[in-house]
């Protein structure tokens, strides 16, 4: 590529195939983080309304099983959808306006099919799945009802998600994390309006989820709609583009069933929690959700990293690929042993905001008490899974993520767990299984740079 055209490619990103790295991934890391904790806060207040205005059977049937089976579906969705990112980003970094655009528009036609299959899906097979994950008969029927309220509002959730997703892609995360924090709090307000004034119980913050989802969708369109660069929106141009949607499967799907394995695991996991009683499957909810700001970190530097190497791989700079994927190392391994310290010593505090049951709070903080310590042995597996993914290596990394987490994490839970199901025991599966692929993912780096791999890809890439 010639220096007039990096040149170009680097103004157009915002400086992100230039500059000062450390300084860029936080440019990046802190919209998308508070991103990810308001639409974390969707099922939060969700969690919060129900649990503190009607009772413990509410609270755990907005969670706990629910939460599962939406993020079984609704991950592998968003991991089809990374597919469409990472060219997005890489064509972005390369100056390609007409394959960018070209990618745009078939992104968004994944996400309208896409939404409109996962709403079917849930909808018929939401109690099937309920009763499968050994949901206690006094929480199943609620939870049936909020799950399929929720999969109704499927079509503008992933279309919100796709378009956060294009608009990241180019260096845009502020816009993505206005809209949604606007329409997080009229979630809030619909929520208290539905559930505490008209007494509507889980039916009501259902519903307020998907109204302000929907908020959220219009919101977006308008955004890529009125801008006058190439990843604009023009829906006569919507459409399934053969070759670029073929390149967006082969990224995208290892990244699905990778999010799918995930989720399978965490099923079995929940299943067994669910044996153990409505108190701990009602502590154990509220436990996730303090536990998704952990996730939503890790997430947002892994978004970063990826977005800030796909463009730079795209324009060729491999360099600030490999330094950027340090710099962002560092940074997560501090933020995870900062949380865990604030988490240990003020938790308690958190789990008041979901319940005044003592036993459902003595419960959460045991469990709170075993994972924190140990978060700082997940952060490898997001950062360098993040950075190789932005290159187009998807494949490898799902085949490790699968066997050291999955599997791994399935041989504990059939074999270690039925001979002593207690709660820390069924959680220990975590840890064991985060050291495991952590040492997987460090291995695979250092081979892609020893043999030359990176350089490789970058020559046969599509950009």
């Amino acid at each position: 590529m010639s220096q007039k055209k990096q040149a170009a490619s680097s103004a157009r990103a915002g400086g992100i195939t230039d500059g000062v790295i450390w300084e860029q991934l936080l440019v990046f890391f802190f919209p998308i983080l508070f991103g990810a904790f308001f639409q974390q806060l969707y099922n939060t207040v969700d969690a919060v309304v129900v649990g503190r205005f009607t009772g413990s059977l509410e609270l755990a049937a907005v969670g706990g099983s629910t939460g599962t089976i939406i993020n079984l579906l609704f991950g592998f969705f968003i991991g089809l959808s990374s597919g469409a990112t990472v060219i997005i980003a890489q064509f972005y970094g390369a100056g390609d306006k007409e394959m960018v655009s070209r990618s745009v528009h078939t992104a968004i036609a994944l996400s309208i099919a896409g939404g409109a299959i996962l709403s079917a899906i849930g909808f018929i097979f939401a109690r099937t799945a309920l009763e499968w994950m050994q949901t206690p008969d006094t929480v199943i029927d609620l939870a049936e009802t909020y799950i399929k309220i929720y999969f109704i509002g499927m079509i503008p959730n992933l279309y919100y998600n796709i378009c956060a997703a294009i608009l990241r892609a180019v260096g845009d995360s502020k816009r993505p994390l206005y809209i949604l924090i606007f329409s997080c709090l009229v979630n809030i307000v619909l929520d208290l309006v539905f559930v505490v004034v008209f007494r509507m119980s889980v039916q009501g913050v259902g519903i307020a989820t998907i109204l302000s989802q929907f908020i959220s969708a219009v919101l977006i369109t308008f955004c890529l709609m009125r801008t006058n660069e190439c990843y604009r929106l023009k829906w006569s141009k919507v459409r399934f583009h053969k070759m670029l949607l073929i390149r967006i499967i082969q990224i995208g799907v290892p990244a699905g069933l990778q999010s799918v394995m995930y989720n399978i695991a965490n099923i079995i996991i929940q299943s067994n929690v669910n044996l153990l009683g409505s108190n701990t499957m009602a502590a154990y909810t509220a436990y996730s959700k303090i536990d998704a700001v952990f996730w939503m970190i890790m997430n947002a530097f892994g978004v970063s990293v990826s977005t800030f190497a796909g463009q730079n791989f795209g324009a060729g700079k491999l360099d600030r690929v490999r330094k950027s994927m340090k710099i962002c190392l560092g940074m997560a391994l501090g933020a995870s042993i900062g949380l865990s310290v604030i988490l240990h010593f003020f938790g308690r505090y958190v789990y008041m905001l979901f319940t005044t049951d003592a036993q459902v709070i003595e419960i959460g903080m045991q469990i709170l008490y075993f994972l924190t310590p140990i978060y700082f042995t997940y952060v490898t597996i997001e950062v360098i899974s993040g950075t190789v993914r932005s290159m187009g290596f998807v494949f490898t990394p799902m085949i490790m993520t699968c066997g050291g987490v999955c599997v791994l994490r399935l041989l504990w839970l059939f074999i270690a767990v039925p001979q002593n199901r207690t709660i820390t025991n069924i959680l220990f599966s975590y840890p064991l299984s985060w050291v495991v692929t952590s040492v997987l993912f460090i291995i695979y780096y250092i081979y892609l740079n020893k043999t030359g791999k990176i350089e490789a890809a970058r020559e046969h890439s599509l950009v």
